[in-house]
């Protein structure tokens, strides 16, 4: 996430070279591509932390400091 990014709520997701962006709320690619296993990966990390994202896109839209969210096991 970047500090006064655009609507709609969403977190940039980069592997290796490839990088996407993600609706919080649809779990929708908005922007780019990454390959079939991340992008898996990244659904799955993202349905479980979904009401972290938003509070963190509601901090860094306030200029906050975001809090560290846990990655996948």
């Amino acid at each position: 996430m970047y500090f006064k990014d655009h609507n709609p709520p969403h977190f940039h997701a980069i592997y290796q070279a490839d990088t996407a962006e993600y609706d919080i709320n649809t779990l929708e690619v908005l922007r780019g591509k990454l390959p079939n296993r991340a992008h898996s990966l990244v659904l799955e990390w993202a349905s479980l932390h979904r009401g972290e994202l938003l509070e963190d896109w509601k901090l860094a839209s306030e200029m906050t400091e975001i809090k560290p969210i846990e990655p996948l096991n």
